[in-house]
């Protein structure tokens, strides 16, 4: 998705449901020019990459994806309440982007971290732009384009684990 001198952000790989999907993502991050107090510096806005504002800062230096629909719908992971804390009974308005962490670790030289995206509806057939930007490590928004239509025709052929019960017997 990037890659700089220092710094890379990959998709691995697209888990496809039903309902939406699920991109597996890396970033990593290596050391190259900074002092040890900037690189000490570094180790809680890497280990802290999701939402969030830093100190007085009117704008979002976390790490942040987005998507845009061929439609030109969008979402951010930045920009939506996460689901668990909205109020009962009520249901995100679509497209819906989620950055889950799963794990990092890191030492003097560099730092590394996983995490998911989840991405809900399915988009529609045409070009899906997935964008991503972590002002706090200098990478500026950069973006991949996805097929949306092989996401759903993948989609076609998702099987459930179990038929549902009035389909039994």
């Amino acid at each position: 998705m990037s890659r700089t001198p220092g710094m890379v952000v990959a998709v691995k790989g697209a888990e496809v449901f039903s309902t939406g999907c699920l991109f597996s993502l890396s970033w990593l991050f290596r050391r190259t020019d900074q002092s040890d107090r900037d690189w000490d510096d570094l180790q809680p806005l890497f280990f802290q990459p999701g939402r969030g504002f830093r100190g007085r800062s009117e704008r979002q230096t976390g790490l942040m994806f987005g998507v845009e629909f061929p439609d030109g719908s969008k979402a951010s992971t930045g920009s939506q309440i996460p689901y668990g804390l909205m109020e009962p009974g009520t249901n995100p308005e679509p497209p819906v982007l989620a950055l889950n962490g799963g794990g990092g670790g890191g030492g003097d030289e560099e730092f590394s971290g996983s995490g998911t995206l989840w991405l809900w509806p399915l988009p529609p057939a045409g070009d899906l732009r997935l964008v991503c930007q972590w002002t706090d490590f200098g990478l500026a928004e950069t973006s991949l384009m996805l097929d949306g239509g092989a996401l759903r025709q993948a989609a076609a052929s998702v099987q459930p684990y179990w038929q549902e019960e009035e389909n039994i017997g």
